[in-house]
C-alpha cells in the first residue's frame, strides 16, 4: 500500500515522487497578471523577431557565412525561449504548474543544452570575425559551405556534450519527500535538493562541465578578439571604424550573454533576464547591420507597400 503524504497543494508518494510542481512563480499574488503579460509579450516579440531574422535570411543578397550562424544562432533562441516560457505562462493562468519527472529532465536537459549551444555558436561568430577581418582575402576560401555546416554541427555537440553527464546521474537519482521545485523551472540546483541521497558527485559534475562550458566559450571568444584587435591595432582610422562596426554587434550579444549567465539573481529576475538575449538579438543585429535591415525592409514592403515607409532616412550604425 502506498502511503500518501500531504504538504500545503503538494501530494507526494514515499514510495516515489512521479511529478514535481514548479513552485517559483506560484506565489507572486497581484504580481502574476503582470508576469504573466511581460512574459506573453516577450514571447511574442521573441518568437516574431527571431522568425522574421530567419525568414529574410532566405534572402540570396544575405549568403555570406555571417547571416548563415546568426540564421542558426535565431533557431536556437526560439527553441531555448520555448522550452521553459510557455510552461511558466500556463502555471500564471491556472495557479499551479505541474511535470512529470521525466518531464522535467527532458526540460532540463533542451535548456541547458540550447544554452550552451547559443554561447558555443556565438564563439563560432567571433570565429568567423577573425577570419573576415585577420584573412579577408582568404575568407570565401576558408568559410566554405561544408565548414559552416561542421562548425553549427560542432556548436550543437558541444552543447549535448557538456550537459548529457549531469541530465543522466539526476535522472537515476530516487526522488521522495517534498516534490515542489523552488523555481521558475526545473532548474538544476533546486531539483537536486529534493534527492534522497548524497548528490555530491552530481554536483560535481555539474559544476565541472558547466566551468568546461562557460571557460572553453569564453577562452575562444576572448582569444579571437584579442587576435581582432592585434589586427585592427595596424589597420588606418577609416578601417579600424569599418572593423569595429563589423564587429558591434557581436560583441554587445556576448556581453549580454555573459552578464546574464553570471549574475546572481532572484527567481523571476533570472526566468525575465533568461529571455534578454533572444529578446534583444533580433534587435540589435538588425540595427547593427545595413544589408540585413534593408533585407527587412524590402520583406515588409512586399507585404504591406502601402502602410510600410522607407527605411532610406534611417540613421543607425551599420
Amino acid at each position: 500500500m502506498v502511503l500518501l503524504l500531504f504538504s500545503g497543494n503538494a501530494t507526494v508518494e514515499t514510495s516515489g515522487v512521479t511529478f514535481f510542481i514548479i513552485e517559483g512563480l506560484s506565489n507572486l499574488g497581484e504580481f502574476k497578471m503582470l508576469i504573466f503579460v511581460i512574459l506573453l509579450l516577450g514571447y511574442i516579440v521573441i518568437l516574431g523577431g527571431n522568425s522574421m531574422i530567419i525568414f529574410v535570411l532566405s534572402d540570396p543578397k544575405l549568403s555570406s557565412p555571417m547571416f548563415f550562424f546568426l540564421c542558426n544562432l535565431s533557431l536556437v533562441d526560439m527553441a531555448y525561449t520555448t522550452t521553459t516560457v510557455p510552461n511558466m505562462l500556463s502555471g500564471l493562468v491556472t495557479g499551479v504548474s505541474t511535470i512529470s519527472v521525466q518531464g522535467c529532465f527532458l526540460q532540463m536537459f533542451v535548456f541547458i543544452m540550447l544554452s550552451v549551444t547559443g554561447r558555443a555558436t556565438l564563439t563560432v561568430m567571433a570565429y568567423d570575425r577573425y577570419v573576415a577581418i585577420c584573412s579577408p582575402l582568404h575568407y570565401s576560401s576558408i568559410m566554405t559551405l561544408p565548414v559552416r555546416l561542421l562548425l553549427v554541427v560542432g556548436a550543437w555537440a558541444f552543447g549535448t556534450a557538456c550537459t548529457l553527464p549531469a541530465i543522466c546521474l539526476g535522472s537515476r537519482r530516487y526522488y521522495c519527500g517534498a516534490n515542489v521545485v523552488k523555481h521558475g523551472w526545473c532548474d538544476p540546483a533546486s531539483v537536486r535538493r529534493l534527492v534522497c541521497g548524497d548528490t555530491l558527485t552530481d554536483n560535481i559534475v555539474s559544476l565541472t562541465f558547466g566551468v568546461v562550458a562557460m571557460l572553453t566559450t569564453g577562452v575562444l571568444i576572448l582569444t579571437s578578439y584579442i587576435l581582432i584587435g592585434l589586427s585592427i591595432f595596424r589597420m588606418g582610422v577609416g578601417e579600424r571604424l569599418k572593423a569595429f562596426k563589423t564587429c558591434a554587434a557581436h560583441l554587445t550579444v556576448v556581453t549580454i550573454s555573459y552578464i546574464r549567465c553570471t549574475a546572481s539573481v532572484r527567481i523571476i529576475v533570472s526566468v525575465l533576464y533568461s529571455a534578454l538575449t533572444p529578446f534583444l538579438n533580433p534587435l540589435i543585429y538588425s540595427l547593427r547591420n545595413n544589408e540585413l535591415r534593408e533585407s527587412i525592409g524590402r520583406m515588409l514592403r512586399k507585404l504591406g507597400p502601402t502602410t510600410v515607409l522607407p527605411m532610406k532616412g534611417v540613421n543607425t550604425v551599420s
